[in-house]
C-alpha cells in the first residue's frame, strides 16, 4: 500500500504542476515561502518563489516521531511525508477546499516530524485516537488527518472525539482530491 500512496502523491503533484503551468504559464508560486530555502526553487522574485516538487533521494523516516512516543506508525504515512519536497497544494476534495502538507526542505521535515510529535502528545493527553495530519482546511478547528490505527482519512475537530471518514485509505484520499489555484 505504501507504493500505491508515493504513486498517487506523485499524481496529484503533476496533476498540480500542469494545471498551474496551463493557467499561468509557469510553475507553481507561493508567496508564503519566499525566502525560505528549498531545493525545490526554481525562481525568486521580489515577493515570490516558483517552485518544482523535489524527489527526496536520501532514505528519510519518521522514526523520530515513531521514538517519541514509542508507537508504531502505520506504514502508509511515511511515503506521504518522504518522497518529496514541495510547497504545499491547494485541492478540492467533495467540494472541501483544503491545502495538502508537504515538506519545503529538510529542516522543514524536522520542524514537521516535531509539529507531528506535538500533535500526538496532546491527543494522548486527551486520549484521543493517534492521527497525524496531512491537510489543513479553512477552519482554526478542524483538520484533515491520517488515522494511526484505521488508515481511515478523517475530518476531525481539534482536541475532541469528533471526527468524520472522509476517505478509507490515503491512497484513495490522494487519487479523489483535484488541485486548485488559490
Amino acid at each position: 500500500m505504501s507504493n500505491q500512496v508515493r504513486q498517487a502523491l506523485d499524481a496529484f503533484t503533476k496533476q498540480y504542476v500542469q494545471l498551474w503551468q496551463t493557467q499561468t504559464g509557469h510553475a507553481p508560486t507561493s508567496e508564503a515561502l519566499h525566502g525560505i530555502e528549498s531545493p525545490c526553487i526554481i525562481k525568486t522574485t521580489e515577493t515570490t518563489v516558483e517552485w518544482l516538487p523535489y524527489k527526496i533521494t536520501n532514505q528519510l523516516s519518521l522514526e523520530n516521531v515513531s521514538n517519541a512516543l514509542d508507537i508504531c506508525l502505520a506504514p502508509d504515512i511515511t511515503p506521504f511525508y518522504t518522497t518529496q519536497y514541495a510547497g504545499d497544494m491547494a485541492a478540492i476534495y467533495d467540494g472541501q477546499p483544503l491545502t495538502l502538507l508537504q515538506p519545503w526542505s529538510y529542516d522543514d521535515f524536522i520542524r514537521l516530524q516535531e509539529n507531528l510529535i506535538c500533535h500526538l502528545v496532546t491527543q494522548r493527553q486527551h486520549k484521543l485516537k493517534p492521527t497525524l495530519f496531512i491537510a489543513t482546511i479553512d477552519s482554526d478547528m478542524e483538520i484533515i488527518s491520517f488515522c494511526n490505527l484505521t488508515g481511515n482519512i478523517i475530518l476531525e475537530k481539534f482536541g475532541t472525539r469528533k471526527y468524520q471518514v472522509i476517505a478509507p485509505n490515503l491512497s484513495v484520499f490522494l487519487q479523489s482530491i483535484k488541485p486548485i489555484i488559490q
